[in-house]
């Protein structure tokens, strides 16, 4: 199954200003979502972002959250973006494809993907774009989310996906801009 712009929804789980400084790589983390959310908004894949409980861990990391919409955003007290009120009732909670990225891999992330699966949805977790605070949880969680169904993947291969195909005026724009 490949990625389709018009049947894909970006999810950026938990990318908080108070967790990040803990999880391994967390500079990196930011940098490769964020790269995925301007390739989201300019392929008009809607985006969807939570935060964890911001009161304790802060809110969405600053030059991130400068780039995403205000309507795309869900509080949280469940580790699971699905749980609750989960993300299914916002814009692009309909769609059949999850791309998801943020942390913590082996906790929000985990259980958001297995909600995601168990609600007969396609989940892409993106490999450079998602984090824990020691790499063993990180590589645990990956491993566990790949035998339940997801598909781990690379943000090239989302970007390359989405576009279908070259010789057009998106695909140079997006691999002058994001590619190069």
């Amino acid at each position: 199954m490949l990625m389709r712009a018009k049947d894909s929804t970006l999810l950026v789980i938990d990318l908080q200003e108070r967790l990040l400084p803990a999880i391994d790589g967390g500079a990196a983390v930011i940098e490769q979502a964020s790269w995925l959310v301007r390739v989201a908004q300019r392929l008009h894949v809607p985006v969807i972002t939570t935060e964890q409980y911001p009161k304790g861990l802060g809110y969405t990391e600053a030059g991130l959250h400068e780039l995403l919409p205000g309507e795309g955003l869900r509080e949280k007290i469940h580790f699971s973006a699905t749980a609750g009120e989960g993300v299914f009732d916002l814009s692009g909670g309909e769609r059949k494809q999850f791309i998801v990225c943020g942390t913590e891999t082996h906790v929000c992330v985990l259980q958001t993907v297995m909600g995601l699966l168990a609600a007969g949805r396609e989940v892409f977790v993106v490999d450079e774009a998602v984090g824990s605070r020691r790499p063993r949880d990180k590589a645990l969680g990956l491993a566990r989310m790949e035998g339940a169904g997801a598909v781990i993947v690379s943000r090239e291969m989302v970007a390359f996906e989405w576009l279908e195909r070259a010789g057009t005026e998106l695909f140079r724009e997006i691999s002058r801009g994001f590619i190069r």
